[in-house]
């Protein structure tokens, strides 16, 4: 990857100062904003590797920003706000942010938080190459080429909702996903069927732990999402 374009979108002078001297020290490329309206036409038009984003701008509200991006764009957002509330942080990660920090915050935390989603973005542009191999976890067995999934040696009868909502979960094993980006990935754009998505999950989880009842796959996060987490065989 070429030096990755952050674009950072804040309308307080210091800390805009802190975060762009804090890149441009780490050799990253960098584009600014200070209103809602200059953020979406610069990632537009500038096509960022990563988004970082203060919710409380002067003409639009950061959330609305995220959902005006997701209707067109995956690129990785990191909330960093001065909002501190749960609500806040639900309802920027439903939104569709990647990731939130929470003002002050330490320069080494949001470094850290950048290398997180640019590896997410090298786990993209490998996805080619993944889709041909074998995932594995615990008793959990997925053969992407085949299409198939087996636990403990038998192979998992799943509906092709069933089996889109474990591969995503499997190729994002150990992280949170929303639900608004299940429903983006599962469903398409339009689609804001929550009720429907943890119905699906309800029985995708059924069939997992009919099973397998030694490990636990799927997580729930309330008001948020759902997980799977990483089995480590005994």
């Amino acid at each position: 990857m070429n030096k990755p374009l952050i674009l950072v979108v804040e309308d307080d002078k210091a800390i805009r100062k802190l975060i762009t001297t804090t890149l441009e020290t780490q050799g990253y490329l960098y584009e600014t904003a200070e209103t809602g309206v200059a953020s979406l036409l610069k990632a537009a038009n500038a096509q960022p590797d990563i988004i970082i984003l203060d919710l409380g701008l002067p003409d639009m509200e950061g959330v609305d920003i995220i959902k005006k991006v997701r209707e067109w764009s995956k690129v990785p957002i990191i909330v960093v706000s001065a909002r501190s509330e749960n609500q806040d942080k639900v309802d920027a990660l439903d939104a569709g942010a990647d990731d939130y920090l929470t003002k002050p915050f330490y320069v080494d935390e949001l470094l850290a938080r950048l290398r997180v989603s640019l590896r997410r973005i090298q786990y993209e542009q490998d996805r080619p190459m993944r889709d041909s191999t074998i995932f594995l976890n615990g008793n959990l067995k997925i053969d992407y080429a085949a299409g198939c999934a087996w636990l403990n040696g038998e192979a998992i009868h799943l509906t092709p909702i069933e089996y889109k909502l474990l591969c995503l979960l499997a190729r994002h094993v150990g992280k949170v996903l929303t639900h608004n980006f299940i429903l983006h990935e599962i469903w398409g754009n339009y689609s804001s069927d929550i009720p429907a998505l943890r119905v699906f999950m309800a029985t995708l989880r059924k069939k997992i732990e009919k099973s397998d009842s030694d490990f636990k796959y799927i997580q729930t996060h309330i008001g948020i999402g759902y997980r799977m987490l990483r089995v480590t065989d005994s």
